[in-house]
Formats: C-alpha cells, structure tokens, sequence
C-alpha cells in the first residue's frame, strides 16, 4: 500500500497568500486584512493594513474559519444561511461564530484541504476576487 504525503500550507505559503491579496486590492485600491490559516485551523499569518478598517482584522479571520470549517468558499454558502436554511443554526467546533459572507477561501493541494484564506476589508465581491487571485498564486 502506498501512501501519498501532501506538503502542508507552510509559512512562505502563508506569506505569499497575503502578497497576492494584497496586491490585488492595492490595484484596485482597497486596503484589507488578510488571515491565513493551517488546516487544523492554527493561525499561520495574518496582516492588517493601518487604512483598513478595524473589524476587517477579525472580519478576515472569521471568514479563513467558516471556509476552513465547511471546506467551501464563503460566497457560496451565503444562501445557506438565510433563516430556515441548511446552515442558519449551524453550531461551530472552533467556538467562534461563522461569518457567511464572501472573501473566505479554502485552500487545496493534491485535492487535500491544507489551510485557508480570510480577506476584508473590501465589498464581498472583492474580498472574494481578491482571496481566489491569492490562491490562484499560490497554485502558479
């Protein structure tokens, strides 16, 4: 039988993660927070920008949680938690509450779940535009 190791996410990854969001939201001249997460769900970087704004540092860190969590996007689930729905009561294993907006991202290698992406700081829609552009450089 053989086994196949899967690298896990490392600190350089982590780094560059947040290099890539950042740049893109400097390019579209937002200021964010980026959280970068393990995936046991250990805090492995995390950058906040001094313009953004202040609830964008934890904004960004509960969103790389519900992504990690779900192993799903958070733009995806938004739908998911509207009261009534498959998630709108959905208790949390890491005692923190989900945030279901978009800008939180799972992260793969080899189809295996190595950690997650949080950014905000931005609309959802560029939260999200700017975490899938950082795990787009990561996978280059």
């Amino acid at each position: 039988m053989s086994t196949t190791t899967i690298t896990p996410l490392t600190t350089e990854d982590a780094e560059l993660l947040i290099a890539a969001a950042r740049k893109a939201a400097e390019a579209a001249g937002v200021t964010v927070s980026v959280t970068v997460l393990d995936a046991g769900g250990h805090l492995l970087a995390f950058r906040r920008d001094d313009r953004a704004v202040l609830i964008s540092g934890e904004t960004s860190t509960r969103k790389a949680y519900t992504a990690l969590q779900l192993n799903a996007a958070t733009a995806d689930l938004v739908d998911a938690v509207q009261p009534g729905a498959l998630f709108h009561t959905l208790p949390t294993a890491l005692d923190r509450p989900l945030l279901f907006i978009a800008g939180g991202i799972p992260v793969h290698r080899d189809g295996r779940l190595i950690g997650a992406i949080g950014v905000g700081g931005g609309a959802p829609d560029q939260d999200h535009g700017f975490a899938t552009e950082a795990v787009r450089a990561l996978d280059a």
